[in-house]
C-alpha cells in the first residue's frame, strides 16, 4: 500500500506521518523494518533490492521516503516502478511537507495508485475549532475575544500556534484564558507589514494608511487582532520616544526595552515623526476605541477606519 501525505500544513501533515508509524510500531515490536529514505541521498534501487531481502521477524516493512518530488532522476525511478511498489505487501509513504508540483507525472500517478491525503490550511472557522480542541486537550479553555486575537497573531502557522497554546495552558491552568493573557505572552511578529500602515500615518498619508489596513481586512485578518498590532506598535513608540529622551547611547534601549534590536530600529525611525504628546493621544483614542468595541458601541472594521482617520 502506497500513502502519499502532503500540503501546505506541515503540523497536520507530519502529525498524520507520526500516527500512522505509531500505529506501525504497535503491531510490528522489532522496529528493525522502518526505514527513512531521503530521495535527495538515496537511490530507489537501493531500496527495491531491500524488499528483496525477507525479514526475519516475518514483519511487514515501512518506508517513509522524504524529498521524492525534490530528486528528478528518483521521480523517474519511482514512477517506472510504482506498479510493483504498489502491488508488494509493505507499506510505503511518500512525504511531503509542502505542495508538490502537480503537473509532475508522479504526482498524477500517486493520484491514481496511493491512499492521498492533503492538508490545506485550515479556513478561519476551522481553525478557530481546531485551537479549542487542541486546548481541550490540554485541559483548558479560551474565550472567543482571546480566540480571536490568539488566530491573529499565530495564524496557519500551527507549529507557532501549538507552542502558544502549551505556554497559555500551563499559565492559566486553572481559569479561562482571557484577551489579557494572549497580549502578555504571545508576541506578534515584529516584522508584520502593519508597520506600513503606521510609517503612512507618521507620514500624514491617511489615504494610504486606509487602504493597507483594508488590505489586512481584505486577506482575512481579524480586526481585533489589527487593532492590537496598532497598539503594540504605538506602545514601542512611546517606550523607544521615552528612552531616547533621556539619552545615553542607542545601544543600551534594547536591552531596557526587551524589544528586537528590528524592533527598537523600525521604532526609533518612526517616533521621530510624532512628539510625546502626540504619541500618548494616539495611545489613549486606541485604548478607548478598544473599550468602545467590547462594549459595542461601535463595529470594529469602523472603529479602525475612524481611529486612522483621526490620527
Amino acid at each position: 500500500m502506497i500513502y502519499f501525505i502532503y500540503g501546505e500544513d506541515s503540523y497536520r501533515s507530519k502529525r498524520k506521518l507520526e500516527e500512522i508509524v505509531l500505529s506501525y510500531k504497535e503491531k510490528n515490536k522489532s522496529g528493525l523494518n522502518l526505514n527513512y529514505i531521503d530521495a535527495k541521498e538515496n537511490s530507489l534501487a537501493d531500496f527495491l533490492n531491500n524488499l528483496k531481502v525477507v525479514s526475519m521477524f516475518s514483519e511487514k516493512k515501512l518506508a517513509v521516503f522524504k524529498g521524492v518530488f525534490g530528486n528528478t532522476k528518483f521521480q523517474e525511478d519511482f514512477l517506472e516502478n510504482i506498479k510493483s511498489i504498489e502491488d508488494a505487501k509493505e507499506i510505503i509513504i511518500v512525504y511531503e511537507d509542502n505542495v508538490p508540483d502537480k503537473r509532475t507525472k508522479l504526482f498524477k500517478a500517486l493520484q491514481k495508485s496511493a491512499k492521498c491525503q492533503e492538508f490545506n490550511n485550515l479556513q478561519p472557522a476551522l481553525l478557530k475549532k481546531w485551537v479549542v480542541q487542541e486546548f481541550a486537550k490540554k485541559k483548558a479553555k479560551i474565550d472567543p475575544e482571546a480566540l480571536d486575537l490568539l488566530v491573529g497573531f499565530a495564524k496557519n502557522d500551527l507549529w507557532k500556534m501549538v507552542n502558544e497554546i502549551n505556554k497559555l495552558s500551563d499559565y492559566r491552568a486553572d481559569g479561562v484564558i482571557k484577551k489579557e493573557d494572549v497580549e502578555l505572552l504571545v508576541k506578534p511578529d515584529a516584522e508584520n507589514d502593519i508597520f506600513k500602515t503606521i510609517d503612512a500615518l507618521a507620514s500624514k498619508n491617511k489615504k494610504l494608511a486606509l487602504n493597507l489596513l483594508h488590505k489586512h481586512l481584505d486577506n482575512g485578518d481579524n480586526p481585533l487582532y489589527l487593532l492590537s498590532m496598532i497598539a503594540y506598535q504605538f506602545r514601542n513608540l512611546l517606550i523607544i520616544k521615552d528612552l531616547s529622551a533621556q539619552g545615553g547611547p542607542a545601544s543600551g534601549w534594547q536591552k531596557k526595552s526587551g524589544l528586537h534590536p528590528f524592533v527598537v530600529q523600525k521604532s526609533y525611525s518612526l517616533c521621530s515623526q510624532f512628539s510625546m504628546p502626540e504619541l500618548k493621544k494616539i495611545y489613549l483614542k486606541i485604548f478607548q476605541i478598544d473599550l468602545d468595541i467590547k462594549t459595542g458601541k461601535v463595529d470594529p472594521e469602523t472603529a479602525l477606519d475612524l481611529l486612522l482617520s483621526e490620527v
